[in-house]
């Protein structure tokens, strides 16, 4: 009978939303790594459009059992109506909970991938800063060549905190649902330690290329006092000559 045929079909749509509800919402996820990570987006982007597919099924009863209601006895309207309106809440609050779940696992994903970026950036810039440190180990000249090494080594590490700032906070949100929290966690303090590391060194390279200035400019200083006594000297020597003047007779530092 008619009866009959419309509660099967109600049944299956109940014990289908029951099944999706169990293994898709009331299960218990842990994202370890960003395989897993992104496998559930995937899945979960799956069970969303199939879904939705079932919105033609879930109409398709919907006018079955209005159809019937319209010619059948009152006798049997309130107890199919009641199922028809509990399949059509059921089903509404699966699509919106796979939908709402979907698009908070493609925020984490999207989180974590922001991360790896910044991550990727950061590691750059520490990379530039290795390469700079190794250029101004032994900087050869003078004072005027160590403060052209110094001021690029300077200008680099003017670095703005903005991207440090981000990976602190995009690591935290994630870590704090316990979403690749070892995994996180691994990175940053290799980050971390890397990037105190070669910011300790880097201070210490300042203020070694700072006293190399210093000593290259007295050093400066006292040549040019040298050449300047030794071209007062010459002078001296040239008069003496020029007046056929013995060694003799001239102060002892002019001999």
């Amino acid at each position: 009978d008619k009866t009959v045929s419309l509660r099967k079909d109600l049944s299956e749509m109940h014990e289908w939303i029951t099944q999706a509800e169990e293994e898709y919402l009331e299960r218990d996820f842990e994202y370890k790594t960003p395989d897993e990570l992104q496998r559930a987006v995937e899945e979960l982007k799956r069970a969303k459009e199939e879904a939705m597919q079932k919105e033609v099924k879930v109409k398709l009863i919907t006018d079955s059992v209005n159809n019937f209601i319209a010619k059948a006895p009152p006798a049997a309207h309130e107890a199919l109506k009641k199922e028809l309106e509990v399949l059509i809440t059921s089903y509404q609050k699966l699509c919106s909970r796979l939908n709402g779940k979907w698009k908070t696992l493609e925020e984490v994903w999207a989180c974590w991938r922001e991360l790896l970026s910044y991550l990727d950036a950061e590691n750059k810039w520490l990379n530039e800063i290795e390469l700079k440190l190794k250029a101004t180990e032994n900087v050869q000249g003078g004072a005027e060549e160590i403060s052209e090494s110094l001021d690029s080594l300077e200008r680099l590490m003017r670095h703005p905190e903005d991207n440090r700032n981000q990976i602190r906070e995009l690591a935290q949100t994630l870590t704090d649902g316990g979403i690749l929290d070892e995994l996180i966690n691994e990175k940053l303090e290799k980050f971390n330690t890397r990037w105190e590391e070669l910011q300790q060194e880097a201070v210490r390279r300042q203020k070694s290329l700072e006293q190399s200035i210093q000593s290259a400019q007295e050093t400066d200083k006292t040549l040019r006092l040298i050449q300047e006594s030794l071209a007062v000297i010459d002078k001296q020597l040239t008069a003496y000559a020029a007046d056929r003047v013995d060694a003799a007779q001239v102060p002892q530092e002019a001999q």
